[in-house]
């Protein structure tokens, strides 16, 4: 979907959403943005600014993720940082829990302007430590900035479309933030590969900084405009703050134990399970970890959709480069599939005619996404042709376009506007808790498993006779495949009791 198409696509124009909830009495009156809307769809005059301001910020986090999975294993190479792989991805999730609670009641207080343009800010400084780095400790300290950054910029991108669009163009406002990815997909692989294999893989970080700009120029006007939810005089939960802030903390310790699996480290875990446990049961809707229906079902299944999927994703080009000898660009390249898929299932969810199996649509996608994971792992086996983990992914991102985005507009359409920072956040934290988890689960089964004695190569000829560990790749599959089956079942409980 591009901004050339004209507001009668039927994408762009999808209204009537069956079945939404009545407010209830004590919720705060509609904000003047969900009144009746003018005519046309998310590009018609009332909103082209504020979309367009959402897919240029999207597309700066889409090329900076792109980018770092093809980048990734040769910064990991040559700063002598394999045995913290997972915590480069983990690490940026770990942080990103705490700057989503405090996003969201900034937001519910003030709006989504500060929270999004500061969140930018850092997200380009932790891109910056990162390419200078000259350890991998510091190297996965600028992932940690990016996540403070990223976390702050979600939450508030959630609260735009909230507040900025109509519910019955909130379907296609999802759709058009997907579509934010396809672009990147396409180019980010390609560009960060050949700046990694000509230049050096400094340059991926220290160059996407100078796509700041365009975000910041054209979400100012738009964003002016929307005015906080909250005018009850409640006052903010620094609590929640508190709880986030132990979330992360211990979720780190978790991380730190993982790795090192020694008799020491269950000190560290025991205390990141204190820390982690209580705080999370307070911060995340009651009964999301029993998966009680509606909103606490819908934010789990968030977690472990995206936990399942990057756990995977994760070791994907790492897979391909240790264990099929090909080079960072093409490794990167067979995930490129996934984005365009990811923005085709982005749309097809937003069609109105689809809108009476939104809970279908989340069970379709996780029982895709598992299927996907599966056949990318057919590509340890060297008689499949490396294609393979190409079109996996063109699976599972197609499966992970339904689920994300329904989810994403159910969590909404339970959210009373006064509600929709708060609760925007619990989605996220449950997203970033379960990349941590699934991510350092993988990092786990991966280290017992032979993994982290693996070489990497920048070049296919370099690679030629070092050793792949394929079981370790293969465990760290099989194991996201049957989170993946788990949320299929659980996409069962989102639909509230009547």
């Amino acid at each position: 979907m591009t901004a050339t198409q004209d507001d009668r696509d039927p994408l762009l124009t999808a209204g009537g959403l069956p079945g939404t909830p009545e407010l209830p009495e004590t919720a705060t009156p509609l904000p003047k943005t969900d009144r009746p809307a003018p005519s046309g769809g998310v590009f018609g005059r009332a909103h082209r600014a504020l979309t367009l301001g959402i897919i240029s910020v999207v597309s700066m986090i889409a090329f900076e993720a792109t980018a770092v999975n093809t980048a990734m294993p040769a910064a990991a190479e040559h700063l002598d940082g394999l045995s913290l792989y997972a915590y480069a991805f983990s690490g940026y999730f770990t942080t990103s829990l705490l700057a989503m609670v405090v996003s969201g009641q900034w937001c519910d207080r003030r709006g989504p302007l500060a929270p999004l343009f500061t969140g930018i800010a850092a997200f380009a400084s932790g891109l910056l430590i990162s390419g200078l780095a000259q350890q991998m400790w510091m190297f996965v300290a600028g992932r940690a900035v990016q996540g403070m950054g990223g976390g702050l910029v979600i939450v508030a991108l959630y609260v735009a479309i909230s507040r900025g669009y109509p519910e019955r163009l909130r379907p296609a406002a999802m759709a058009s933030l997907s579509s934010a990815w396809v672009v990147p997909a396409i180019v980010g692989p390609a560009v960060s590969g050949t700046v990694t294999e000509q230049l050096g893989w400094r340059w991926v970080f220290l160059g996407i900084p100078v796509l700041v700009v365009a975000p910041l120029l054209v979400m100012l006007p738009a964003l002016r405009r929307l005015e906080p939810a909250r005018e009850d005089g409640r006052p903010a939960e620094p609590r929640r703050i508190w709880l986030a802030l132990a979330v992360s903390v211990g979720a780190g310790l978790l991380q730190y134990a993982g790795q090192d699996l020694t008799w020491w480290a269950l000190l560290p875990a025991a205390v990141g399970l204190g820390l982690l446990v209580p705080s999370v049961l307070r911060l995340l809707p009651v009964g999301t970890f029993r998966a009680a229906r509606g909103l606490p079902a819908v934010v789990l299944l968030r977690g472990v959709a995206a936990g399942s999927f990057l756990g995977a994703e994760s070791f994907v080009p790492l897979m391909l480069v240790t264990h099929r000898d090909l080079s960072v660009t093409l490794a990167g390249l067979s995930l490129t599939s996934g984005g365009l898929t990811w923005a085709f299932g982005s749309y097809l969810q937003s069609r109105p005619r689809l809108e009476p199996h939104r809970h279908a649509l989340v069970g379709v996608g996780m029982l895709l996404m598992a299927a996907a994971i599966g056949v990318a792992g057919l590509a340890l086996v060297e008689s499949v042709p490396v294609y393979s983990v190409a079109v996996g992914w063109a699976i599972g991102g197609l499966g992970m376009g339904l689920t994300i985005s329904s989810l994403s507009v159910l969590l909404l359409r339970l959210s009373p506007p006064r509600d929709a920072g708060q609760n925007s956040a619990s989605l996220q934290v449950s997203d970033a808790l379960g990349c941590i988890v699934l991510v350092g689960v993988s990092g786990v089964l991966f280290g017992l498993l032979g993994g982290d004695s693996v070489a990497v190569h920048e070049t296919a000829e370099a690679a030629a006779g070092s050793a792949s560990h394929p079981g370790a790749f293969a465990g760290v599959m099989v194991a996201m495949a049957g989170v993946g089956l788990v949320g299929a079942f659980l996409a069962t409980r989102l639909r509230p009791r009547e």
